[in-house]
């Protein structure tokens, strides 16, 4: 069985450039590659292009790559928790393509199953449609997508084996998967990282087929956004 196991962060990025387009999995700070995003800061990368659900918070996550003008372009659907983010998106210092959230998976799982376009009712009669193709099916205006077009793919699962089978746990599932097999080369650091042939093929939600290059984070922080608990009584 082929392995896709490497030792590092630092070799899973082999071949990052400046300008490339990225995508970076997760949803909110949940399931974030933090360990590939820390490289990235540390690389001085400029001028990407990262497609992502949303840019983090201002001192984690994409936030960094953001503080250090890093990103050139975001495409993603959310702003709201990253002022930054807000900051450079008005002053005109970030360039911004908003994506409703749906379009925005889609759009990464049309890339990973090989379709150049599909068509969405999302956006029609927006500024989203602006400059894009629409038609009409069975009495219903759709608006033409295309599948993104990315170099690398960065997705973060809870557990994998050297084979590149990922295993997602809640949230992370959101846009993690649909990322995978998107881009040229897909990278998936992993909670745990196990032999091929460990995981139960039943519980595997991703095949190895998708994922080039797949190593074992540390140092995951998992921070919560929005810390919302009862009142003591």
């Amino acid at each position: 069985m082929i392995s896709k196991k490497v030792t590092d962060v630092k070799e899973a990025l082999q071949g990052i450039q400046d300008g490339m387009t990225f995508m970076l999995g997760g949803f909110g700070l949940c399931g974030i590659p933090e360990n590939a995003i820390t490289a990235l800061v540390e690389s001085n990368i400029k001028d990407i292009t990262c497609i992502s659900n949303n840019a983090g918070v201002d001192d984690f996550g994409l936030g960094l790559l953001l503080h250090k003008h890093q990103i050139k372009k975001m495409i993603s659907s959310y702003v709201g928790e990253n002022e930054e983010f807000e900051r450079q998106m008005l002053s005109g210092e970030l360039e911004v393509e908003l994506t409703p959230q749906g379009t925005l998976a889609e759009k990464c799982r049309a890339a990973q199953a090989g379709f150049p376009a599909f068509y969405t009712p999302a956006g029609y009669g927006t500024e989203v449609a602006e400059g894009k193709e629409t038609r009409e099916f069975n009495g219903k205006m759709y608006v033409l997508e295309e599948a993104f077009n990315a170099d690398f793919a960065f997705v973060k699962a809870w557990k994998g084996d050297e084979a590149g089978n990922l295993i997602f746990k809640g949230t992370a599932r959101n846009f993690n998967p649909c990322m995978c097999g998107a881009a040229k080369i897909t990278v998936a650091e992993v909670e745990e990282l196990v032999p091929a042939g460990e995981l139960d093929p039943n519980q595997v939600h991703v095949p190895g087929i998708f994922i080039q290059r797949i190593f074992q984070g540390k140092n995951y922080e998992k921070r919560i956004e929005q810390l919302t608990v009862r009142p003591h009584n």
